[in-house]
This record gives C-alpha cells, structure tokens and sequence, in this order.
C-alpha cells in the first residue's frame, strides 16, 4: 500500500485481518510506524518509508495499491515506482483518478508489461477499515489475480461482496464517478427537505431528527439518511446548539461531482438532479453576497405550517425524497450506459447496483429493486422504464408536486427537487417544446431541421 493516510491505513489493516501479509510505504514516518501499532495481534503488517525495501519485500509477480490524492501525486508515485518494478507486476489506483488519466496510465504502463487498473473505494474511512465498496476496472486477469483479497474485505450484503470486475480501460473509476455524482444529488436533496420542513414548516431539530430516523426503517432506508439522523442528535459543546446549526454553510468538494456533470454534458446525457447539486454548492460559497440579498431581498413567506398539517406534509415529504431520490439514480445510471457504449467499458449495471448495497456512501434499499430492474431487463436504457419503479413513481408524483407548490409559496429554493420533477416529466414527454427551437435555429442560421413527415434535411427561407 502506498500512502498511508486514512483511507489506505484502514484497507490495509483490514486486508491484514482477512489472513493476507501487507506492507505500506509512506514518507512520513510517523504514518509508517502507526500501522504496527494499529494492527490487530497476529497479523502481519509492516510500515516503512524507504522505496527500495518496500518493493524487495514483495514477492514477484508484485501487486501495489495507491492511496493517494488524484492527479500529479498518482503520477509522481508510479514514476517512483517503475524503474523497480518486472514485468507481470500490478499497479492498482484506489483513489478518485479522473478516468481519462487512468486511461493514459493503463497505455503508458503497458508498454512496460506492468498491469495498471483503477478502482473506486466507497465507504469512508469505517468502509475501508471495516467493509468498502470497491469499483475495479481494467485488466481483468490482472484484477483475478487479486479477487480473494478484495472479496474478503469487500462488505457483504446477504453474503454477496460488494466488489466485482466493471469493465475494460478506466471503467472502474468512471462507475466510482457516477457514484460520487448520485451521492452528490441525493445529499443535496436531504438538505432540501430538511430545509423545507425547518424553516417552511416550523419543525425543529429534534422532530427532523425523529423524521429521519424513522424514514431510515422504510423503502427510504440509506446510509445518508442514516447519518442525518445521526448528525441531528449531536449537539456543539460550546454552545449549546444543535451541531448543525453552528457549521457554516459554505459546502466544499473534491470535483468528481463537477467531472460527472461536465462529463455527462460531454456524452449530451441529461442529469439535472446532479447538475443542480453542483451549482448549490458553488452558490453556498457566495456568503457574503447572500448576506447581503437577505437583507435586501427579504422572504416574507416563511410562517409555520398548521399544526393539523404537519402529519399530511411529512407523508408527502417522505413520498416526495424518494421519488427525486429514484430519478437521481436514474439519471447517474443512464450516464453509465452511455458511457458504456461510448468507451466500451461493457459494463453491467445490474453488478453495478449489487455491489452498491453494502459499504459505499451511496447503500440504499432501492438499490435492491434497481438491481433486479436490470436483471431482469439487461438492456433497459432507463430505470424509469422498468414497469415496476414507474408505477410506484406514477403513484408517489403527486406528493413532490405538492411539496414543490408549498416551497414555491415559501420562498426556498428546492433547485435539485425541481430538476428531478422536470427530468421526469421532460423524459416522459412524446413531443418536446425542442422543435420550436429547431426553427429558431434554422431561422437565424440556416441550421437545418428535421421533419417528423418524410426523411431528410430541411431549410426554411423564414424571411
């Protein structure tokens, strides 16, 4: 293991416990001796800080993981690597590796006759430590060699582990793109209910955090929703307040929301939902501009819904998350199969989903229907087309039209709610508005259309 920060100490202790020998490499002293002392008595864990004794200690044909932050350190660490590596030799990416780099480094290392693959890791530091989600893609024999050991730390979900071979070139780190795009969208969409029902509805922390832990015990059942129940219980120590009312609201990110976003664009696949968490977060960052329109721009609307309501509003609101949550996953899923197609990564996305149940950041009970959606219809193009997940979403569509009527009344804003609604009903829609932009275009620039009564290209002299 090379890097031993959080993520790649608690894998490798953890490959530890499954009965495998590891070794980590890190510059940083401290980090090198820690692993012996973290380790669990018995297993065989080593940490040094010398490059060349790392890679003598291992056994040919070698298999080295990095666990290092994306883009110049992955680089810097394998040119380190390769004058002491052989043939055969494999080097495995577990970080977030924007695919088109993980493509250039499979090229670039083959040409020595070392197996380069990517994997996406989910979980966090407990999933790494205790049971991730891993997204491996690439050299399938290369990743064979290696499949006992992640198996055994993969979580499991009914016995299943959550790890299986995606796909060819960078499929593995494509699908952990996606991943992060979902996980993005549906962050953003617990904030807006929770939004919604705090400041639109009155509700207080503690009631919100009574509604979420109930929603975890129904079909809404998730590891995010689990841990907003969890922060909601938490208070600051300092002041007495709930936890999440002293944390700014300036939200950060690391980028593999913006690559999904900026990637889907690039495939022209539609993920609103997606694209809307993305913006949320740039806008968070405008505080002092926000501040300041408060003040100027004030919300009149916030008054606290009657008490005879608030039973009826968490119902629509609980119908509401679910609906907006399923059309996330769709559009993050479609993008997949497009980009399946596009760079031949041959994936199945009924393993995508199997080994998304247990140990990633996105572990929901949906995924068990969206799962068997696609085995039983491997070429369904959208999960909206699964007769089953669009009747239930027929049913539930009126409650997230109502729960967008009383925030459009409210003044607060529900942009990725608004997104996942239009997504649906824009995909359901024989005939889109698009074809008087057609006209438009051809209008002020001879662009050309397309008729829906006989084949061709057409231009209209308008003028």
């Amino acid at each position: 293991m090379v890097g031993l920060g959080v993520m790649g100490r608690n894998l490798m202790l953890n490959i530890a416990d499954h009965g495998f020998s590891v070794i980590g490499l890190d510059l940083d002293p401290l980090k090198a001796a820690a692993v012996s002392v973290e380790a669990t008595p018995g297993t065989t864990v080593q940490g040094v800080t010398d490059l060349q004794v790392f890679v003598q200690s291992l056994r040919s044909p070698r298999a080295i993981m990095l666990l290092v932050p994306a883009g110049k350190p992955v680089d810097a660490a394998i040119a380190s690597l390769l004058p002491l590596l052989d043939a055969g030799d494999i080097v495995i990416d577990g970080g977030n590796s924007y695919f088109p780099d993980t493509d250039h480094r499979v090229a670039e290392l083959e040409a020595s006759g070392i197996h380069f693959f990517g994997m996406g890791i989910s979980g966090g530091e407990q999933g790494a430590r205790f049971g991730p989600s891993m997204m491996p893609g690439g050299n399938r024999a290369a990743y064979e060699r290696l499949r006992p050991i992640f198996e055994a730390v993969a979580a499991k979900v009914a016995g299943e582990p959550c790890v299986e071979f995606l796909g060819n070139g960078s499929a593995g780190n494509y699908v952990k793109m996606v991943h992060n795009g979902i996980e993005y969208g549906v962050m953003q969409l617990i904030a807006e209910i929770y939004d919604l029902l705090k400041r639109g509805a009155g509700f207080t922390d503690t009631e919100l955090q009574a509604i979420f832990q109930t929603w975890n015990n129904t079909e809404l059942q998730s590891f995010l929703v689990e841990i907003t129940s969890e922060i909601l219980k938490h208070t600051d120590e300092h002041t007495g307040l709930p936890m999440v009312q002293v944390i700014s609201d300036r939200a950060r990110s690391k980028g593999t929301g913006k690559w999904t976003s900026q990637n889907a664009m690039d495939l022209q696949v539609p993920v609103p939902t997606i694209d809307m968490s993305v913006l949320m977060r740039d806008i968070s960052k405008y505080k002092e501009e926000r501040v300041e329109a408060a003040k100027l721009l004030p919300n009149g609307a916030l008054t606290q819904v009657a008490e005879a309501d608030r039973a009826a509003l968490v119902q629509q609101a609980r119908n509401a998350f679910y609906f907006a949550m399923m059309s996330a996953y769709a559009q993050g899923l479609a993008q997949l199969t497009v980009a399946s197609e596009t760079y031949n990564y041959e994936l199945n996305l009924a393993t995508v989903a199997r080994i998304w149940r247990g140990g990633c950041i996105i572990r929901a009970a949906c995924l068990t229907d969206i799962r068997a959606a696609f085995e039983k219809n491997p070429a369904l193009r959208n999960i909206l087309l699964d007769p089953a997940i669009g009747a239930d979403l027929l049913v539930r569509q009126q409650d997230i039209r109502s729960v967008l009527k009383l925030a459009i009344d409210k003044g607060i804003a529900m942009p990725a709610f608004m997104a996942s609604l239009a997504y649906f009903d824009a995909y359901r829609t024989e005939t889109l508005p698009t074809n008087l932009i057609q006209a438009q275009r051809d209008y002020f620039g001879a662009h050309t259309y397309e008729r829906v009564d006989r084949e061709g290209i057409f231009h209209t002299q308008w003028s």
